[in-house]
């Protein structure tokens, strides 16, 4: 057998790209058939328009690590990638590119800008799939899909038309959250609400038959010309006289009446409320009850419009909230203004003011899908890892309201309803329909408005497997195994994903559910464009490489915590990819010449046995890390096991076996390095899937590709409790000799005499004996003497206690003692003088009184950090002393 050459240098730019390639070409992202139950995982799409952030590396990451290592067990896998159109997002895009144009959608017309879109979206979807590719998504390419394609857009419209003839979808007039910005109604769930600085401003409302005024409270003076009546609560009796009395409406020349209803606060403000249908939530359900009108004094750019007097018309609400203010205490109706803070909706995409605004508008009935959504958590049908957002899920559930699905966009699936223009039919259909089927006109125009967005995401784990059509794939892969998501879309997707699964297909579309961290900086604080603090994963695999990055990620995603990093972090995941590099090449480089045996027949030793132990129980530690989303366990398994076990204990043993000049000891030692070799690369591929593919690629003992070769499983017959025991007190005795090493300042390239007597009843002293040389390499010991008959001389030696053994040093035949002792002394009086400047310095009135906090807190660190080094200096002069 040759030797196998690797690449000095480890440098994943050398076959990352040319490994996914293979992959791409063998086919081996698709679902291998088999007996086994199928594990199926979809991508949450990102938007169309947009690029990956670390969000998206860390949700991707953790995807494919589940997908590799499900399909290495056997389990016919599929992960189904694709993008959202991403309605409104798509559609800013398009327009601020014709705004630099100095042209508008309107000037080009719907299909001409729709034409535009989708040209936008082909260029940023190439984008997104490269970006996904290059960190190495093993998802199945050919089963790709957008949420816009045209079997998604046919499972759109017959959930439509089938909740439309169920009686669950309806079109209403409605006070909803809309956008001026955006053009469109938001859903209560796409609101942000955030506190802002603002006034409170009393404003005077005379009784119309002269008798004096009232005063109310208001934050929005502008929505004055809405105001249908002013509201007390019926117990206020400051009030209760006034009661179904007409105002005269300020700057108008309206009346309103007073009216009671029991919303009203009455310790807020004045205890009088306008009332505004049209323009405030709680308004608009006092009006339904007290059957009032409602007056819209909005335009859709969200300017006042022609209900309010004519100098206020085409304004913003904020200049005409100016004017209006300015009108009000010229002719004596503002009684004072003072500072409020309140809450204020926000657009989730553009994060404009949001203003409620009365429409008509298309809703979905919510309440009898989120009692069967809620009632499948209940009977443990769904389960939320961590198990605490199943809070976040039942609460949104028990407090859901219809569902806003309509939006004044061009760009998204056009709402499947028609108007015939002669008889006013309403039609809705799966099929354009080509007349009218109650008068036959041909006269239809279609609905302009298009569906929300998350109207096609909700149906992605059926729609994105062929539904409405009962397809093979629909038939195997669903309902999938599992959701991986951020906590931010666990109304907006994930609950309406189960709602309609359930509405549709009758089961859940998954049955676990991980929701992932976040991925902050350093300090905490959310990655953000504004802050300038985000990380773009492809600069992350440029310098550091995909293995690299996603084992860091996984490393650190411990669940329910959010990962803090910079690119520093990912140096982690480097240093490991470098290990596995050149442990590697350093096995591969000395095959030259061995010959590969049976390993049936190969007698295995204690430390053989150990290891293979130790790879049995990493296999199960990531079995049980993937069965509970537990990321950062199987991270950690494979890291313990390969860079601990392997290389740091089993390949140093190995070694000398390894240089062996008889044959039959090399051929033995190669026959068993290249089987765990091989194993480990199966072991660690799902979190480093490129480095092992490489190297798993030029072992001699391996045929099939690694991506689809068998996971290391728990086997009873490679369970060695006796011998792992064993080699764990080798491990403690040379931990203790090394930290005598430390504690004494032995230097490494100082040799130092050991001996180690072992008690009676000890069961490791044969296999002491039989490793000590291994174990006086470990800890550079000149000699190593394993005493089990107590007969060595130790006086004078330094001791240290194991379980069943104990250990001397030799100190004095190591280093100088009095020469060592001065040093230290020397060092300690530093310390301590450095220590009396920091004490003299916190003593200082002066110095307390005018230093920033910072500056302080710098100065207790640093007494903290001499006073340390004072106690260690002093404890080690003593224990050197005590050897004189």
């Amino acid at each position: 057998m040759k030797a196998v050459e690797l690449p000095k240098a480890y440098d994943p730019k050398d076959f990352e790209d040319r490994i996914y390639e293979a992959w791409m070409k063998d086919g081996m992202f698709k679902p291998i058939k088999g007996d086994a139950s199928p594990f199926t995982v979809v991508m949450p799409p990102p938007n169309v328009t947009g690029i990956l952030h670390m969000g998206h590396a860390l949700n991707n990451s953790l995807q494919d690590i589940l997908t590799r290592y499900y399909r290495m067990t056997g389990r016919p896998t599929l992960w189904v990638p694709g993008t959202d159109h991403a309605g409104i997002a798509t559609q800013h895009v398009v327009e601020r590119q014709l705004a630099k144009e100095g042209i508008r959608r309107q000037d080009l017309g719907r299909e001409k800008f729709l034409e535009r879109t989708w040209e936008v979206k082909e260029k940023h979807h190439d984008i997104i799939k490269s970006q996904l590719e290059k960190i190495g998504c093993s998802c199945d390419w050919s089963h790709e899909r957008f949420t816009m394609d045209e079997g998604l857009s046919q499972a759109v419209r017959e959930s439509f038309v089938r909740l439309y003839e169920r009686g669950l979808i309806y079109k209403g007039e409605y006070l909803v959250n809309y956008c001026p910005k955006c053009g469109t109604a938001l859903a209560d769930d796409e609101v942000e609400h955030q506190h802002l600085d603002g006034s409170l401003w009393d404003i005077r409302y005379p009784f119309s038959d002269g008798s004096g005024f009232i005063t109310v409270a208001t934050t929005r003076p502008e929505t004055m010309f809405g105001d249908v009546a002013v509201a007390v609560h019926p117990d206020d009796e400051r009030y209760t006289a006034i009661v179904g009395k007409l105002l005269d409406l300020p700057l108008t020349d309206r009346k309103i009446p007073v009216i009671a209803d029991s919303f009203v606060d009455m310790a807020f403000g004045t205890g009088m409320v306008k009332i505004t249908p049209a323009h405030d939530p709680n308004d608009w359900q006092c009006g339904k009850r007290q059957n009032l009108g409602a007056i819209n004094v909005l335009n859709p750019d969200g300017t006042l419009n022609d209900n309010c007097p004519e100098k206020y018309r085409n304004l913003s609400p904020v200049d005409a909230r100016r004017l209006v203010v300015e009108d009000l205490k010229a002719l004596g109706f503002l009684v004072k203004e003072v500072a409020h803070s309140h809450e204020v909706g926000h657009c989730y995409r553009c994060h404009s003011i949001i203003e409620p605004y009365l429409s008509n508008q298309w809703f979905v009935r919510m309440q009898g899908m989120a009692d069967k959504a809620l009632q499948a958590w209940k009977d443990g049908k769904i389960t939320f890892f961590p198990k605490h957002w199943e809070n976040t899920y039942e609460h949104w559930l028990e407090n859901i309201h219809d569902w806003c699905i309509s939006r004044q966009l061009w760009w998204g699936h056009r709402i499947p309803v028609w108007e015939c223009k002669d008889c006013s039919e309403q039609i809705v259909a799966r099929v354009d329909p080509t007349h009218c089927p109650k008068c036959n006109s041909t006269n239809l125009q279609q609905e302009t408005d298009v569906l929300d967005t998350w109207f096609s995401s909700w149906l992605w784990p059926f729609s994105t497997l062929g539904w409405p059509e009962n397809t093979e794939d629909l038939k195997t892969f669903f309902p999938t195994s599992t959701l991986v998501t951020g906590y931010d879309i666990i109304f907006f997707w994930v609950s309406r994903m189960i709602m309609a699964s359930l509405e549709f297909l009758g089961e859940v579309p998954f049955k676990d559910i991980y929701i992932t961290g976040l991925v902050r900086d350093k300090q905490g604080r959310k990655m953000s464009k504004s802050l300038g603090n985000g990380l773009d994963p492809l600069e992350v695999v440029d310098q550091y490489g995909a293995d690299a990055m996603k084992f860091t990620l996984s490393y650190m995603a411990t669940q329910g915590q959010d990962i803090l990093i910079d690119i520093e972090s990912f140096k982690m995941g480097s240093r490991f990819a470098n290990k596995i590099w050149n442990a590697a090449r350093f096995l591969l480089m000395n095959l030259e010449g061995s010959t590969l045996l049976d390993l049936s027949t190969i007698e295995l030793s204690t430390m053989d046995k150990w290891i293979y132990n130790q790879l049995n129980l990493a296999a199960q530690k990531v079995k049980v890390a993937m069965e509970n989303y537990k990321f950062n366990d199987g991270a950690q398994a494979v890291y313990d096991f390969f860079w601990n076990d392997f290389c740091d204990w089993y390949v140093e043993s190995a070694k000398q076996g390894l240089y062996a000049e008889q044959q039959e000891k090399k051929d033995r030692v190669v026959t068993l390095l290249l089987d765990l070799l091989a194993s480990s690369m199966r072991l660690m591929h799902p979190f480093v899937s490129f480095i092992t593919e490489e190297i798993y690629q030029k072992l001699p003992n391996v045929s099939d590709s690694l991506i689809t070769s068998s996971y290391p499983v728990f086997q009873e017959d490679r369970a060695y409790p006796q011998e792992a025991l064993l080699v764990s007190r080798i491990q403690e005795a040379v931990t203790l000799l090394r930290s005598v090493r430390s504690e004494l300042g032995i230097s490494v390239d100082k040799k130092i005499r050991v001996v180690i007597k072992c008690d009676k009843a000890f069961v490791g002293s044969s296999f002491f004996v039989e490793e000590r040389d291994l174990m006086a390499s470990f800890v550079g010991a000149s000699e190593l003497i394993i005493d089990t008959d107590d007969t060595a001389d130790v006086t004078g030696a330094f001791p240290v206690a194991g379980t069943g053994y104990e250990g001397f040093v030799f100190v004095r035949e190591a280093i100088d003692l009095e020469k060592e002792i001065t040093r230290l002394e020397k060092d300690l009086d530093k310390s301590q003088k450095s220590l009396e400047g920091v004490l003299k310095k916190l003593s200082n009135e002066q110095f307390l009184a005018n230093a920033k906090g910072e500056a302080v807190e710098k100065e207790q660190a640093k007494r903290a950090e001499f006073e340390e080094k004072i106690d260690k200096g002093e404890k080690h002069i003593a224990l050197l002393r005590s050897f004189l």
